[in-house]
C-alpha cells in the first residue's frame, strides 16, 4: 500500500510545466545540451529517433519559432538559443533574432534524420560536430532523461538505463489503485495539494483562454463554441480544444503536463475545472478532484506507456471523468463504472501523431468521458464480457494497456510508416 507521500511525490513528479509539444522540446533540450558541451554551432548533425519521436515531431509547430516545424526546427533553435537547465521550459527564452539565425542555420547545414530499431518508445541519439569536436546526447524513456553523453569519443556522463519509469517509481505508480487513489485524495490534508494542483488550474486554463480568443491551429475549440449550444459538456470539449489548438499551433504559454504531455495534462484538468465553475463546486474539493483526475492517468498509462500508439486523449479524459463523478456526489463503485464505461467506448483511438487534430480527438474524448459519468450516475454500465471489459476496473485497465503496449505495437509501425511515406515529409 501506498504512503501519502508516495502519492504526493507522484503528483510532484508528473505535473511539472512545459512549453510547447513535449517531444520536440525534448529534441531541442538535446540540441542545448550538446552545444552546451560544444562551445560552438555544430556543422554536422545526425539524429536517430525512435518512431515515436518521429512520429510526434513531424506535424507540430515548435513554440517561440515562428510557425517552424519538424525534428530540424526543433534541433536548430535549441542549438542557437535553448537553455537545457530549464528542461522542458528550454526555448522560453528565444528571441526573434535566434529566430533568424535558425532559419539561417537551417538553410545552411545537413542534418542527418533516421529512425532507431528499438522497441523503445521516447529514445533518441544526436551525433553533433564542428571541426575541432564532437558530443553525442542520447535520451531515453522520459524526455529530459539523458543517459550518455560523450566528448571526443569519451563519455563524460552516464545516466540510469531506466526502464518506462525507474525502478522506484515503477514500483511506486505500480503500485495505483483505483480504491486506493480515492481513499488519498478524499483524506490527505488539502494544504499539501494546493501547490502541487494549483499551477496546473492557473496555466492549463491561460493557455485554454488563448485558444478560444484567438485563431490558433484548426479552431477546434472556437468552432465547438460557435457551432453548439453552450451547456457544461459543450463547454468542457470546446474550452480543452483550445488549449490543444493553441498548443499544437505553437502558443508560447506553458502547460502543466500530465505523463509527459500537455494535451493529456490540458485534457485531465480543464473538464473538471469546467464542472467546478458550472457547479460552484469549493476550492477544496475541485483541488482533491483535479488529484484523483492525474492520479487515474496516471494509473492508466503504467503498462500503456508514456508514447504509444494508443491516444493519450482518452487516458486522460477518463481522469477527468472519473473526478466528475466524484464532484457529483458519485459513490466509489460510480466512479469505477466512469472509467470501465469510457474505456469500453474509446479505447481504440489512435495516436497518429501531435498535430493540430490532436483537439477534436480531445473533444471526443471529454464527450465519451461525460457518456461513461451520466452512465455511471444513472447505475447503467458494461459488465465483464463486453468486448474487453473484465471482471473488475483494475483488471480492465490492465487489459487495457496491455492492448496498447503489445497489441498495438504493429499498428505504430504502420502509422509511422505512412506517416514518413507521405509526400511533403
Amino acid at each position: 500500500m501506498l504512503k501519502e507521500h508516495d502519492y504526493l511525490a507522484i503528483l510532484q513528479e508528473e505535473l511539472i510545466p512545459a512549453l510547447g509539444c513535449t517531444e520536440p522540446i525534448s529534441l531541442a533540450f538535446g540540441a542545448a545540451t550538446a552545444r552546451h558541451y560544444l562551445q560552438d554551432m555544430p556543422s554536422r548533425v545526425k539524429i536517430a529517433c525512435s518512431r515515436n519521436i518521429i512520429k510526434n515531431v513531424k506535424g507540430v509547430v515548435v513554440p517561440n519559432t515562428q510557425g517552424m516545424r519538424g525534428i530540424e526546427a526543433a534541433l536548430a533553435i535549441g542549438f542557437i538559443g535553448g537553455d537545457a537547465s530549464k528542461d522542458l521550459e528550454v526555448l522560453a527564452s528565444i528571441t526573434t533574432d535566434q529566430i533568424e539565425q535558425a532559419k539561417l542555420y537551417l538553410k545552411n547545414t545537413t542534418m542527418d534524420v533516421e529512425a532507431l530499431s528499438g522497441s523503445e518508445k521516447l529514445h533518441y541519439i544526436l551525433h553533433a560536430e564542428t571541426d575541432s569536436r564532437r558530443v553525442i546526447v542520447e535520451v531515453k524513456h522520459h524526455h529530459t532523461n539523458i543517459v550518455r553523453i560523450e566528448q571526443d569519443n569519451v563519455v563524460i556522463f552516464e545516466g540510469k538505463h531506466k526502464t518506462d519509469l525507474d525502478a522506484e517509481d515503477f514500483d511506486k505508480r505500480n503500485l495505483l489503485t483505483i480504491d486506493e487513489i480515492v481513499q488519498f485524495i478524499e483524506h490527505v490534508d488539502v494544504k499539501l495539494l494546493k501547490p502541487i494542483i494549483e499551477p496546473q488550474i492557473h496555466l492549463n486554463s491561460a493557455i485554454c483562454a488563448e485558444g478560444l480568443a484567438h485563431a490558433w491551429g484548426a479552431g477546434v475549440g472556437r468552432h465547438l463554441l460557435g457551432s453548439s449550444p453552450t451547456n457544461i459538456v459543450t463547454r468542457a470539449k470546446a474550452t480543452s480544444a483550445a488549449g490543444s489548438d493553441a498548443r499544437m499551433g505553437g502558443c508560447e504559454l506553458p502547460v502543466v503536463i500530465n505523463s509527459g504531455s500537455g494535451n493529456q495534462g490540458i485534457t485531465v484538468s480543464i473538464p473538471v475545472i469546467e464542472y467546478a465553475k458550472e457547479h460552484a463546486i469549493t476550492e477544496e474539493r475541485l483541488l482533491r478532484a483535479l488529484a484523483l483526475s492525474n492520479l487515474v492517468a496516471i494509473r492508466q498509462k503504467v503498462k500503456i506507456g508514456r508514447l504509444s500508439a494508443f491516444c493519450g486523449a482518452v487516458s486522460a479524459a477518463i481522469g477527468s471523468g472519473a473526478a466528475i463523478t466524484y464532484l457529483s456526489g458519485g459513490t466509489q463503485s460510480q466512479i469505477e463504472n466512469t472509467i470501465i464505461n469510457t474505456l469500453a467506448t474509446i479505447s481504440g483511438m489512435v495516436c497518429d501523431g501531435a498535430k493540430p487534430s490532436c483537439a477534436a480527438k480531445i473533444s471526443v474524448a471529454v464527450d465519451a468521458a461525460f457518456l461513461g459519468h451520466t452512465m455511471a450516475m444513472d447505475d447503467l454500465g458494461f459488465v465483464a464480457g463486453d468486448g474487453l471489459v473484465a471482471d473488475s476496473v483494475e483488471q480492465t485497465i490492465d487489459d487495457i494497456g496491455t492492448l496498447a503496449s503489445e497489441g498495438m505495437e504493429c499498428t505504430d509501425r504502420v502509422i509511422v510508416s505512412l506517416m514518413v511515406d507521405k509526400k511533403g515529409k
